[in-house]
């Protein structure tokens, strides 16, 4: 085949540094534009975004030319110094170091973005550190608790 194609989908998970609530507890559409804005420069396509106090979750379109761990960076760090421009009071803002990234068939995608903006509902009775162990149980991802906050 002369032509690389390819669709990847991917649910991008991560938090505030130490799970602080420096968020709106409501979507951010600032936030969100801005990143859609980084997703775009990185030749990736932001579908869905949402946020409440303490994390982000976004449905992206991950470019075939792109490695995750380099958009994941750009995203993080290009939102985080916008975060930290927008009041004194997230002046010393940062992103926890890691991310939970999670591989989607095209089929789920109309679940995943009903589930993405629904997470101030979610949120009311699952916090943040249940939901994510339930996502690395859900596709079988080994990890260690002590490594997994920061």
């Amino acid at each position: 085949m002369p032509q690389s194609l390819a669709k990847i989908l991917v649910h991008l998970i991560y938090s505030t540094k130490g799970r602080r609530l420096l968020l709106p507890h409501e979507p951010f559409p600032e936030l969100h534009k801005y990143a859609r804005g980084i997703f775009a420069e990185q030749q990736c396509h932001m579908i869905e975004m949402n946020n409440v106090a303490d994390h982000v979750h976004i449905l992206f379109d991950l470019h075939r030319t792109e490695a995750l761990a380099d958009v994941v960076m750009h995203v993080k760090k290009g939102t985080s110094r916008w975060l930290k421009e927008q009041s004194p009071r997230l002046a010393r803002f940062d992103w926890q170091d890691g991310y939970g990234a999670f591989s989607l068939g095209q089929s789920q995608r109309p679940e995943a973005i009903h589930y993405l903006q629904n997470q101030q509902i979610h949120h009311q009775t699952t916090p943040f550190q249940p939901e994510f162990r339930q996502f690395l149980q859900a596709y079988e991802i080994e990890y260690d608790e002590r490594y997994v906050w920061d």
